[in-house]
């Protein structure tokens, strides 16, 4: 109660502050499209999405990760979900979004073996059967801060909106105050990228969903109740939030109480141009609390399991620099370096205390078939000393470790083609990966990993 309050009463002073943008009088525009009034404003949106992933990793005689489970006889799994984006407009301003989702399947060898895994979907699902369950639920309210030498010189000071999943045609202010408050995956929001962020679309593995050194809090479906405050002033974008943490190490239960256990996270954003092209620059950082277990404490016991040095407050923080550049009309870049201390056990995402991903995506505008996408792109990954010192022994993780092993940074390269065989919204992609030292351990692999992938928005 304490924490709504007081969420309310900064709602209250910033709206004392800002001015409301009009969004039903867009300045000579209109918008064509369903359940909008005459300027072109959106009312409400219902937008669907299915995604079905199948993977094969070959036989390979020398390869068994160390959970003890196989992976000597060859191996294939898949994944399929199926999303609902509901949007509605409230008032001036104001948004609420709901998705409920299905989802069933598994990822290779149940995502044990690998630090980061190759099926970003798997994020989504803990169980083989058909499961429906609410991924979002959520409130958006957006306040403009008028720029008033751009009115002075006839500048329009708002941006065009397209209908598409958890956002509605329409306009926004180009410098705005906005808050988000309600059941989200923290990727929506932060540590975002147009290259490497949608395992749906782009790339599959873990690596280039994310930050992968970035502890992301989320229960073991990828998402989490979160506020956030966001600020949009020119070139610039500052967040801010807090959000719950699982009550346990990769739970499915959200611990609400935040005076115990929350993270907070902080990002600024800067829009870049180099050589008339486009790109964006971000500086994220995170600190996580809950009771968690610390790899120092682990390693001086007989035996080596972190949950037995489990604390209340216990922290983990961090931080993520990334950057995304145009580099002509068809070719894009990124990179991504994160770190985090590595002294707390991993406890939401993946087993990495240092991050290194960079990758290049292509649309097929050059080879006429602008709808379709080639993506390649290469991550390391590595653990600070005393995490190592803990894998090295036989420590378990979240799906890596159980028995010694010689440790080397985890190396993969993933190669994609997104196809569009139709003029309706179905993409086909190929994928493959290769996986070096998978969970850190050069007695095992190199792994193979081929994929197929069918998405549709409808």
């Amino acid at each position: 109660m304490k924490l709504t309050a007081s969420l309310l009463l900064l709602l209250c002073c910033h709206t004392a502050i800002a001015q409301q943008y009009d969004f039903t009088k867009p300045q000579d525009r209109s918008i064509s499209t369903d359940n909008a009034n005459t300027s072109g404003i959106e009312r409400f949106n219902i937008i669907a999405q299915t995604t079905y992933i199948y993977q094969y990793m070959p036989s390979r005689s020398i390869i068994r990760d160390s959970m003890k489970r196989g992976f000597d006889e060859g191996e294939s799994a898949n994944t399929i979900t199926t999303t609902l984006f509901a949007g509605l407009r409230l008032w001036k301003g104001a948004e609420a979004y709901i998705n409920p989702e299905v989802t069933s399947g598994t990822g290779l060898s149940s995502d044990m073996g690998m630090a980061t895994p190759s099926n970003g979907e798997t994020f989504h699902i803990s169980r083989p059967q058909l499961t429906l369950f609410l991924a979002r639920a959520y409130f958006r309210q957006t306040f403009a801060l008028r720029n008033k030498r751009a009115r002075k010189l006839g500048y329009v000071n708002s941006t065009e909106l397209a209908s598409i999943p958890n956002q509605l045609a329409g306009y926004e202010p180009k410098d705005y105050l906005r808050f988000y408050i309600g059941k989200l995956s923290l990727r929506d929001l932060y540590d975002c990228n147009d290259i490497a962020n949608n395992p749906r679309t782009q790339f599959l593995n873990w690596a280039f969903m994310n930050n992968a050194a970035w502890d992301m809090a989320s229960n073991t479906r990828g998402y989490t109740y979160n506020f956030t405050t966001e600020v949009q002033l020119g070139k610039m974008n500052y967040k801010a939030g807090i959000a719950t943490m699982p009550t346990t190490a990769n739970g499915s239960m959200l611990d609400a109480d935040v005076s115990q256990s929350y993270s907070a996270l902080a990002e600024v954003s800067r829009q870049l141009t180099i050589n008339k092209r486009t790109g964006t620059i971000r500086l994220m950082g995170f600190y996580n609390t809950a009771n968690m277990g610390t790899y120092a404490d682990a390693n001086i016991m007989p035996v080596r399991h972190i949950i037995l040095t489990r604390q209340n407050g216990t922290s983990k923080y961090g931080f993520g620099l990334s950057m995304q550049q145009e580099l002509s009309n068809t070719l894009s870049s990124f990179i991504r370096i994160g770190w985090n201390d590595g002294k707390t056990e991993t406890w939401s995402f993946t087993e990495a205390d240092q991050s290194l991903s960079l990758g290049l995506s292509a649309n097929g505008k050059s080879w006429k078939r602008a709808s379709d996408n080639l993506g390649i792109a290469f991550a390391m990954n590595a653990l600070s000393a005393t995490h190592k010192a803990y894998i090295v022994r036989g420590g378990y993780g979240l799906n890596i470790g159980g028995m010694p092993q010689t440790y080397s940074p985890e190396m993969i390269g993933e190669l994609y083609y997104s196809f569009k065989p139709l003029k309706k919204s179905i993409w086909l992609s190929g994928s493959y990966q290769l996986c070096v030292n998978p969970g850190y351990n050069n007695a095992y692999g190199p792994l193979s990993i081929f994929s197929i992938r069918a998405h549709a928005a409808l």
